[in-house]
């Protein structure tokens, strides 16, 4: 009976412990960060962002900044004025909900006219369960084979035990 509950106490651990350990950091733009005259839809594109994930958005100071809008804000390239925009040159910004995310640079011309501006679709965290569905047809998701993997790779150890 002491065997059966330690297994149970070590399942709930796995469950809850090994999604967050999978979480994965993503410069946005990589080496070329957050800058001016980059397309981040094409840098984006392939990509799986789900919650847990953290984007670093890497920039000079005083020079860009990160905005975090709605949709209808994205296509205008206009943040709210009550949005406070991050402007360390550093910031690290975690998935924290499923759903669409739309970030601008505020500076002026800076979103419109020379594209800084990120629009990803965040889905449910591994192992979730209320995870969201597979892949859309005809779509590309490299990472997630090599995330899916080592997920059932552990759980089908642990369920072998």
């Amino acid at each position: 009976m002491a065997s059966s509950n330690i297994f149970f106490i070590i399942a709930i651990v796995t469950v809850y412990a090994i999604p967050s350990s999978l979480a994965t950091e993503f410069v946005v733009g990589d080496e070329k960060g957050w800058s001016l005259d980059f397309d981040y839809q094409a840098w984006a594109a392939g990509k799986e962002f789900r919650v847990g994930d953290k984007l670093v958005f890497r920039y000079t100071p005083g020079v860009h900044n990160v905005v975090r809008v709605s949709g209808v804000e994205f296509q205008r390239c206009e943040a709210v004025n009550n949005t406070d925009p991050l402007p360390t040159g550093n910031d690290v910004i975690t998935l924290q909900t499923p759903g669409r995310k739309w970030y601008i640079c505020s500076v002026p011309r800076h979103c419109a006219a020379r594209n800084m501006k990120l629009n990803i679709t965040v889905l449910s965290e591994v192992g979730s369960p209320f995870a969201a569905p597979g892949p859309i047809p005809g779509s590309q998701t490299p990472s997630s084979s090599t995330r899916g993997s080592a997920v059932f790779s552990f759980y089908g150890w642990i369920a072998f035990m």
